[in-house]
C-alpha cells in the first residue's frame, strides 16, 4: 500500500513581515509555527474575548497585522495573517 504523501506546503518556511515579526519573532518559519506563535501571543496578552472565545481583540501590535483595532473572528485571522507572509 503506498504511503500517503504529506502536505509539505504548510511546513515550508515563509518570510514574515516586519509588523508580524513584532508579534511572533523573526522568520522565516513554517505557517503552522506562525499560527502557533500567534496564539501564544494572544493568550499571553489575554486578547481573546472573555464572553465569545472566537473573537480576538487586537492590541496595538496585532492591529497592525490585522489592519484594524476592531475585534476579529479567529477564522478570519488566518486570512489577515497570510497577507504578511511571503
Amino acid at each position: 500500500m503506498p504511503q500517503k504523501k504529506k502536505n509539505t506546503a504548510f511546513m515550508k518556511p515563509v518570510q514574515v513581515s516586519k509588523d508580524l515579526e513584532a508579534v511572533i519573532g523573526v522568520g522565516p518559519m513554517p505557517r503552522t509555527e506562525v499560527i502557533k506563535k500567534l496564539w501564544v501571543y494572544i493568550k499571553k496578552n489575554e486578547l481573546q474575548d472573555q464572553k465569545n472565545k472566537r473573537q480576538i481583540n487586537p492590541d496595538e501590535k496585532l492591529a497592525k497585522v490585522f489592519g484594524s483595532k476592531a475585534s476579529i473572528d479567529m477564522f478570519q485571522m488566518t486570512k489577515k495573517v497570510s497577507k504578511h507572509l511571503k
